[in-house]
């Protein structure tokens, strides 16, 4: 038996996909099961309050600052990267001019990077291709100061994320 290689992995990410009730780019509920938005960008760019607003709408916390990723090799599927809540952090979201709040955690698998960039293109055909601990992940930047980012983030899910 091999031992699991987990990471950890300096950026915020959220579990989509616990009964939340926006829809998808086709109209259509969201079901299914849940997928992991991994959110980066440089410090003070947002990513916590991307998360926050995430589990507004229903997503659940997988880290904050920190999230331990690990590749897993599954029968018959390319590997997968899993994201999963850090044991000193579990559960810990940093919510400016708060405090640290305490939320439920998930786990699952990675389905989309993205990168919270000022300089974001405004039109994008397709995600871009990134490769996080051997596992390559589709990769989208948004503008991070948009009334309708997690909107916006959860669109580039449905629209370019792994399913």
């Amino acid at each position: 038996m091999s031992e699991t290689v987990s990471f950890l992995h300096q950026a915020s990410c959220v579990a989509v996909g616990y009964g939340m009730a926006n829809r998808g780019a086709n109209g259509g509920a969201n079901g299914g099961p849940a997928r992991a938005v991994l959110i980066e960008g440089p410090p003070g760019c947002g990513k916590s309050s991307l998360a926050l607003a995430l589990i507004d709408r229903g997503a659940r916390l997988v880290g904050d600052d920190g999230v331990r990723l690990a590749p897993l090799d599954m029968p018959g599927v390319e590997t997968r990267l899993i994201a999963s809540p850090p044991p000193n952090i579990a559960g810990l979201l940093e919510v400016r001019n708060v405090g640290l709040v305490r939320f439920p955690t998930a786990s699952a698998p990675v389905s989309l990077i993205i990168v919270l960039d000022p300089a974001a293109p405004r039109f994008v055909e397709q995600a871009e291709q990134a490769e996080r601990f051997g596992c390559v992940i589709p990769l989208i930047r948004l503008w991070p100061d948009s009334p309708v980012l997690p909107l916006r983030a959860e669109q580039a899910l449905w629209l370019h994320g792994i399913t």
